[in-house]
Order: structure tokens, then C-alpha cells, then sequence
């Protein structure tokens, strides 16, 4: 059973998300908060798998509380939803440690898909995301922002086909597709996904997409 925080200054969207989640097997509502500070406060007390969290929030937005909450518990997966399909947003999101991005008029097949991926311990990064990702190294914003570790010793230690393969995550590739792409099995392509993941100290797949255009794997434009 996953357990879910929701994290959202409006209560009556807290109730639609609340009723859709506890409609979805295998997932329950833990807590509700109204702000960014609380949803810091409830994710440390109730330690909740995922949590779904707003942008725009009084008192402490949702960027800084994934930021705090990821920080003091890398287990925690949050999702961001948010009405502002903005680059910043994304941008901000990923790096604080969200594990994906959701817009909240999205279909409520997406969200449950979304929560489905997240709980799967992968990370929901959709090819629009991943294309707001790669502007923001076009504007070369990455040094001053950096927060994964620099990764040219790890990649240093990349097989050639785990480089091939962290090339197509980086652009958007889901495991399908990349195991389409190379004519390989589901399971090696998750083989080559964990030793990624242990060779670059990522936590998940976005982080592996920063990694990848920050070392050169892949490049803008």
C-alpha cells in the first residue's frame, strides 16, 4: 500500500485528488496540507511514500518543500502538480528532487499513471519536460545551478552500451522504447538502468538526464 501526502493551498482541490487516490488500489491519503511549511512538518512525522505537491503555496512554496523534504528523506518521492506549465517550474522542480511533473488539468488517467510510474521508483519525465530541461543548458544556467555532483569521473567509468543507453534516457526514451531502440529485453534494459543509477549517484531517471547533458553524453540543439 503506497501512502500519499497531498500537498495544496485549496481545499477543495485537496478533496478531488483526495477522492481520486483513495479510489486507486493500492494507495491510501495519509495527510493533507495547506502549505509548503506543513507538507515539510507532515511528510517528517508520517514519512508517506509520495508526496503530491503544489507549486504556489502560502508560507513556503512547493519547490523549497520538496527541496527539504527530499534532502532530509531521499525515500520520499514527490510529484509536482501545478497550473503553470512553466520552464522555471520544471527546471527548479528536478533539481530540488522531484521525481516528476504533472499539469493539474490533466486527464485523472494521467495523474493515476503518473502515481503508478513514481511508485515503480521511476521518474515521470515526460518528452515536454525533457525538452524544458535541454533549454535551460542551451541558456547555459547549469553551472551556476548545478546540484548533481560533476559527473565526469563517474561517466569515466560507463560502459560504452550504458552510455548508449543513458543517451536515450536523456532524451526522453521510456524503458520500452529504449529496449526497441537497442533490441534488447525489458530486464537488460533495467539492468543497464541500475548500474547508471549506482555509477552516477542519481536518484532517478531525471537526475540521470541532467547528468547526461552536463557531461557531454548528450547535447542541445
Amino acid at each position: 500500500m503506497s501512502r500519499i501526502l497531498i500537498a495544496d493551498d485549496q481545499a477543495l482541490l485537496r478533496a478531488s485528488l483526495r477522492a481520486l487516490v483513495n479510489g486507486y488500489d493500492g494507495c491510501v491519503v495519509v495527510g493533507e496540507a495547506a502549505n509548503g511549511a506543513q507538507a515539510v512538518e507532515m511528510a517528517g512525522e508520517l514519512r508517506p511514500d509520495l508526496v503530491l505537491m503544489d507549486v504556489r503555496m502560502p508560507v513556503l512554496d512547493g519547490i523549497a518543500a520538496t527541496r527539504r523534504i527530499t534532502a532530509a528523506d531521499p525515500a520520499v518521492r514527490v510529484l509536482i502538480l501545478t497550473t503553470f506549465d512553466l520552464d522555471e517550474y520544471v527546471y527548479e522542480g528536478l533539481l530540488a528532487g522531484a521525481s516528476g511533473f504533472l499539469l493539474k488539468d490533466s486527464p485523472p488517467a494521467d495523474l493515476v499513471k503518473a502515481v503508478e510510474v513514481i511508485r515503480g521508483g521511476e521518474a515521470l519525465l515526460t518528452p515536454a519536460a525533457t525538452r524544458r530541461l535541454i533549454t535551460e543548458f542551451v541558456r547555459g544556467r547549469t553551472a551556476a545551478k548545478r546540484s548533481v555532483a560533476p559527473p565526469d569521473a563517474a561517466l569515466d567509468q560507463l560502459t560504452a552500451r550504458e552510455r548508449e543507453v543513458l543517451a536515450l534516457v536523456a532524451r526522453g526514451l521510456s524503458n520500452t522504447e529504449i529496449g526497441a531502440e537497442l533490441f534488447v529485453s525489458m530486464s537488460t534494459v533495467k539492468t543497464h538502468m541500475s548500474a547508471l543509477l549506482a555509477k552516477l549517484g542519481a536518484r532517478d531517471r531525471a537526475q540521470l538526464v541532467i547528468s547526461a547533458y552536463e557531461g557531454g553524453v548528450v547535447r542541445a540543439g
